[in-house]
């Protein structure tokens, strides 16, 4: 029994030893290609097959704002589906989503990647907006920022967070946009440890999504954190899905200015 736990314990040094060993290469832009690689346009044709890129995931999420000036801290949580549709162009993928509140209220955020609906039971109105291209683009507007994570190091300026790791060995990234944005003024994304390994030893990228979690920083110190848990991948999501149904006696308000109906 003694000779068998002694070669236990010898095969878990040496595991630990070869993890540390992986995590002492990993550099700055394998981290950064980790994150991009799987929600590039041509994701999937880089190496011919779907596993190369992330074309849908679910997952639970919680969130917790944080607004500076009242010193007021607000959480909720609940579930997310997103699709990313890359047949229609050829530019950045078509980025539908279904953000579905069970806290601190019931409400529904829906997007067909043209059309974001707001929807809030509680008052029976929905409020919705047109998301045009240009829109789309904007990677430094947290609304959208799902849209352009194949060019996240085009849009931002991105070094090691400090620290740059999390206590379970996750990368942390510091993310400033490279345009001067009313919206936001940083954002960290702890990237998943288990997904910079598998791509730097395989290439491999579309079968863990990389984000763990999201804060953005706007330009008034207001900060909102975003943890995704229970993630699911490639499940061959429906664009259905992502198509608001309006219920009877719902009121629709439509925004007249530019906003996207936050």
């Amino acid at each position: 029994m003694r000779q068998i736990a002694a070669i236990l314990l010898v095969l878990l040094l040496i595991s630990a030893n070869a993890c540390l060993a992986a995590d002492e290469r990993i550099g700055l832009s394998d981290v950064i290609k980790t994150l991009e690689t799987p929600f590039r346009i041509d994701a999937v044709g880089a190496r011919g097959t779907a596993s190369s890129a992330i074309v849908d995931f679910e997952a639970d999420f919680f969130q917790e704002s944080r607004l500076e000036s009242l010193d007021r801290i607000q959480r909720g949580r609940g579930r997310v589906s997103v699709l990313f549709d890359r047949t229609l162009t050829d530019r950045v993928p078509l980025t539908m989503f279904y953000w579905e509140y069970d806290q601190p209220t019931t409400q529904e955020i829906i997007s067909d990647g043209k059309t974001l609906w707001v929807y809030l039971p509680e008052n029976a109105q929905v409020i919705e907006s047109q998301i045009d291209f240009t829109s789309r683009e904007r990677a430094d507007d947290p609304t959208t920022f799902l849209t352009g994570l194949g060019n996240i190091s085009r849009d931002f300026l991105i070094t090691w967070a400090e620290p740059n790791q999390d206590v379970e060995g996750n990368y942390i990234l510091e993310l400033r946009p490279r345009r001067t944005s009313a919206m936001m003024q940083q954002m960290q994304i702890v990237v998943d440890r288990d997904a910079v390994l598998a791509y730097t030893r395989s290439g491999v990228t579309g079968n863990i999504l990389p984000i763990l979690s999201s804060t953005v920083t706007d330009p008034n110190g207001n900060r909102t954190t975003i943890e995704f848990s229970n993630v699911r991948v490639n499940r061959g999501l429906s664009s259905s899905r992502f198509r608001f149904i309006l219920p009877a006696g719902v009121e629709v308000l439509r925004p007249t200015g530019g906003e996207m109906g936050f």
